[in-house]
């Protein structure tokens, strides 16, 4: 990988932990150059997820996420992050894990609104 490869993949990393900071994760930051191993995460700060960051032209999806799968620990979700140039990011994730997240919202959308109803109940 040449110099300006592993630049932009530098600057993706502080990318998307600037970007999981301004959702509230504060503690976002570039994870490699902290962590000095080769499976550490591009991006930690996001609690049960191994982030793998590609700020790349061409996705090799299934390479990304065997890579994410193969470096995440058993209690971690693999997420890869990806961006083109002039694109948004997107967060990519296999589907068996997108569903125990997607049960995990919804089961905390039933519990939000039941607090709100019992709130219009008390007043």
């Amino acid at each position: 990988m040449g110099k300006m490869q592993r630049n932009k993949g530098k600057k993706g990393e502080r990318e998307v932990a600037r970007i999981l900071r301004d959702h509230g994760y504060t503690d976002a930051r570039r994870g490699q150059q902290f962590q000095g191993s080769p499976d550490s995460p591009d991006v930690v700060g996001l609690p049960g997820f191994h982030i793998e960051v590609k700020r790349t032209e061409q996705c090799r999806l299934y390479d990304y996420m065997e890579q994410a799968e193969s470096d995440a620990g058993e209690a971690e979700i693999p997420v890869v992050f990806h961006r083109q140039n002039r694109k948004k990011w997107v967060a990519i994730l296999d589907l068996d894990h997108f569903l125990m997240v997607a049960h995990m919202y919804s089961e905390y959308q039933d519990r939000l609104l039941e607090a709100i109803e019992k709130d219009g109940d008390a007043g």
